[in-house]
């Protein structure tokens, strides 16, 4: 480590203003300060130095996504073997199969992403920002496993651009850029992500795997419920059998990569919250407010709306319910800032959530629209919170002097 820190030391002159790869200045800083911490430190003024920057905060939610990108990899095997009928699911071979389906999501994600912070942070001669280390996990953790690799580039081009730069880069934007992402997804190619077997892999890889038939459909618990047509309902896996909650909560159901474990998102959870990474009053009021509507939902049941025949606890098991409260509304930039606004804010994300998925059959999700709409009204919450706090200081101070 010693000798590539010389070597970079060496090197640095060449990137800097008069350098002959002074354009590239941008793309060296942030390959240094991924490796390194930065040695400069202001030399006027007062300044607070802590040692939680941004980079290791970026570092800490990947470190707590693995569990569900682990998982995910093991589910994605689980699935394509399931679906195939074999009797034995050996686990090496099931997690190299899934890490080789994801691979390349990973790495479009990234080359996509990282190449346009890249040149718009050479084009602006502003540091490369770490912010795209956690969104380049995220797009493909929250997309189904078969979404094509261009869809993705596209997707993923668009929200860093018109989501995030446009806004001034890393911290500025208004709406979570991997949810965006997941949207234009979702409403800008409705034919290729609005079927069953996107959620489960249905081709070999390299020798590992099976060939599932075409026509195959691997609905999702949620799609299964969105095309209920009568008589009772019942969840089942790809091979028949009964889903149960203990399924649910461990997450062996067809879905999005990395959004059908709990327990995988729980670990996750922990880790962030024994780091004060993440808010625990907005996962605690999503989760409140996911039960609450969901036990409404419940209470008033109706044919005519499948998803209202669901336990409030399976409400919270089942698609990216979980995810969204852990990961996605907890986003510190686009989550609002005042603590009575993130009580609010949270317990918005988790009843408009179970609202949308239950009174909407044509999208059986909900979380990833919730979370956006609290995303736009986390500005009016947080200052609403505010105004009505000077308000009543000023009541208060008014009262003191009569």
């Amino acid at each position: 480590m010693k000798a590539l820190r010389n070597y970079l030391n060496r090197i640095k002159p060449n990137f800097e203003p008069d350098g002959k790869l002074h354009a590239f200045r941008s793309v060296f800083d942030g390959f240094e300060t991924f490796l390194y911490t930065p040695n400069t430190t202001s030399t006027s003024g007062v300044n607070i130095h802590d040692s939680l920057d941004s980079k290791r905060v970026m570092i800490i939610v990947v470190l707590a996504l693995m569990p569900c990108l682990l998982f995910g990899m093991y589910n994605a095997g689980y699935q394509n073997w399931l679906a195939a009928g074999a009797t034995e699911f050996p686990f090496w071979q099931l997690m190299a199969y899934g890490f080789l389906a994801v691979l390349p999501r990973i790495v479009v994600a990234y080359v996509v992403g990282l190449g346009i912070e890249f040149v718009v942070a050479q084009w602006r001669r502003e540091e490369i920002q770490e912010g795209f280390l956690v969104t380049g996990i995220l797009i493909p953790l929250i997309c189904p496993i078969e979404t094509p690799l261009w869809m993705l580039a596209v997707a993923t081009a668009f929200s860093v651009v018109f989501v995030k730069e446009v806004f001034g880069g890393t911290g500025y934007n208004v709406f979570n850029v991997a949810l965006v992402t997941r949207a234009v997804l979702f409403f800008g190619y409705p034919a290729q992500m609005s079927g069953d077997k996107v959620f489960v892999s249905t081709n070999s890889i390299c020798g590992l795997g099976f060939d599932l038939p075409d026509g195959f459909s691997g609905a999702t618990p949620l799609g299964q419920i969105a095309s209920f047509t009568g008589g009772n309902l019942e969840l089942l896996n790809l091979k028949g059998n009964p889903v149960s909650t203990w399924d649910a909560f461990l997450g062996l159901i067809p879905g999005s990569f990395g959004e059908t474990s709990t327990l995988a998102i729980l670990i996750g959870a922990v880790l962030l919250l024994a780091t004060g990474i993440a808010s625990w009053r907005i996962m605690l009021s999503v989760v409140a407010g996911g039960l609450f509507m969901g036990w409404v939902a419940n209470v008033f049941e109706t044919p005519a709306y499948p998803a209202s025949f669901l336990d409030p606890v399976d409400q919270l098991l089942f698609g990216g319910f979980a995810f969204a409260a852990v990961f996605m509304a907890t986003d510190p930039v686009t989550a609002a800032r005042t603590n009575p606004g993130k009580y609010i804010y949270g317990f918005l994300v988790g009843a408009v959530a179970i609202i949308i998925r239950t009174y909407n059959n044509g999208y059986p999700e909900g979380a990833m629209l919730a979370v956006l709409l609290g995303n736009a009204l986390a500005p009016l919450i947080d200052y609403c919170v505010v105004q009505l706090n000077v308000s009543r200081r000023m009541r208060r101070q008014r009262h003191t002097a009569a």
